[in-house]
């Protein structure tokens, strides 16, 4: 089915010619989008404590970077300080319309989602010519920017400066973005947004984690599922010429023991699940003031349904749901509607949910993950 969000291609034909390959533009990706927030609201949820958000100025060539905590009096007199911008991240974290338009891009596993930034600047503003690790779609709210991309492969950056700013950019293609446009554009693509007047883009960004990091997270992931009991032993220790060196026999009897560490697909999925579904360290949930009892609480969610939390991530492998880092095995059949909840981010409402799913969805909702939707 053609895709009005990718031009008139498929999903299908979009992932297989475009993602992770070459940039898109996309004319009235969504025909009517004006945003979300205006300039004065963007700045207001820049100040918010739980907020991560950056103030980037430009004068004379240079580059300044302030990033939170902000206040209202960081934003006094910026003008005076040359072109700036502020930007600020999760957004989807605050408001329902954001979260809403991230379901668009349901073709893209949520496991490679990471957040919607929106990003605002006066005429001139920007944040100089750089490159991204990560897949981004960058589409244009309030007002027009102009995007100038390259394919170089010079990423030589000025020294001295709290930005990742290209030294030498060489713009290869540019084109300015209405409200409604969208531009695509995948890892290592430098490219460079100028605000044409004053203007909002919002970024949907897709997380590329580092190997490395996987790997140092999951041996942390495994250092408390594993156990080689015993204690090193050497009744048959012989007389060493040079007490200083690690003997052959103590390397290979440690050696042999350190290989008995194991693990397998299901670990590194199981890994992945809870990894993938943490949430960032400056996100903390809020328990219901006033909870409701488990009877209470199943009347509603039989009502009216459910819904996650703007900040709850959810993961599914197998037979087992991840939800902000946990895990939780599951039958088959609370599987399958949880599953559900972690596609759609809510469940219509249920007369009857199988006691496994039932007691979780409970559970959650005390720990603040999810609530029944609102209504009456």
């Amino acid at each position: 089915m053609k895709n009005l969000l990718l031009g008139g291609i498929t999903p299908q034909q979009f992932l297989r010619d475009y993602w992770q390959k070459k940039p898109l533009l996309i004319r009235q990706a969504v025909p009517g989008f004006a945003g979300l927030l205006d300039p004065q609201q963007l700045i207001k949820l820049a100040c918010n404590e739980d907020a991560q958000a950056r103030i980037v100025t430009q004068r004379g060539g240079r580059f300044g970077l302030q990033c939170s905590p902000l206040t209202a009096g960081d934003f006094s007199g910026l003008s005076k300080q040359g072109k700036w911008s502020v930007l600020v991240q999760g957004v989807n974290h605050f408001l329902p319309e954001a979260a809403e338009l991230l379901k668009r891009f349901s073709f893209i596993p949520h496991a490679r989602l990471d957040d919607l930034m929106v990003s605002y600047a006066p005429k001139g503003g920007g944040v100089g010519p750089h490159f991204d690790i990560y897949d981004v779609f960058l589409l244009q709210g309030y007002g027009h920017r102009r995007w100038q991309i390259s394919t170089q492969q010079d990423q030589t950056l000025i020294e001295g400066t709290p930005l990742r700013v290209l030294k030498d950019f060489k713009v290869a293609q540019e084109w300015v973005l209405a409200p409604g446009d969208m531009l695509y554009l995948p890892p290592q693509c430098a490219h460079n947004g100028i605000a044409e007047d004053d203007c909002m883009t919002y970024s949907i960004g897709f997380r590329t984690p580092w190997y490395q990091e996987l790997a140092e997270q999951f041996l942390v992931y495994l250092q408390d599922r594993i156990e080689i009991g015993g204690t090193y032993a050497d009744p048959d220790l012989k007389l060493q010429k040079h007490p200083s060196e690690i003997g052959k026999k103590m390397l290979k009897q440690v050696a042999a023991e350190i290989r008995k560490v194991r693990w397998d697909d299901e670990d590194v999925a199981n890994f992945l699940g809870c990894y993938l579904s943490e949430p960032k360290p400056h996100i903390f949930f809020d328990a219901p003031t006033r909870p409701l009892s488990r009877p209470r609480f199943a009347l509603a969610v039989a009502k009216r349904g459910v819904t996650l939390d703007l900040k709850t991530l959810m993961q599914c492998y197998g037979h087992t749901v991840f939800i902000n880092g946990e895990a939780c095995p599951l039958k088959k059949s609370s599987y399958r509607i949880l599953r559900q909840l972690a596609d759609t981010r809510e469940l219509p409402p249920a007369q009857s949910l199988p006691e496994e799913a039932a007691a979780l969805l409970h559970e959650w909702y005390l720990a603040g993950y999810l609530a029944p939707k609102a209504g009456k």
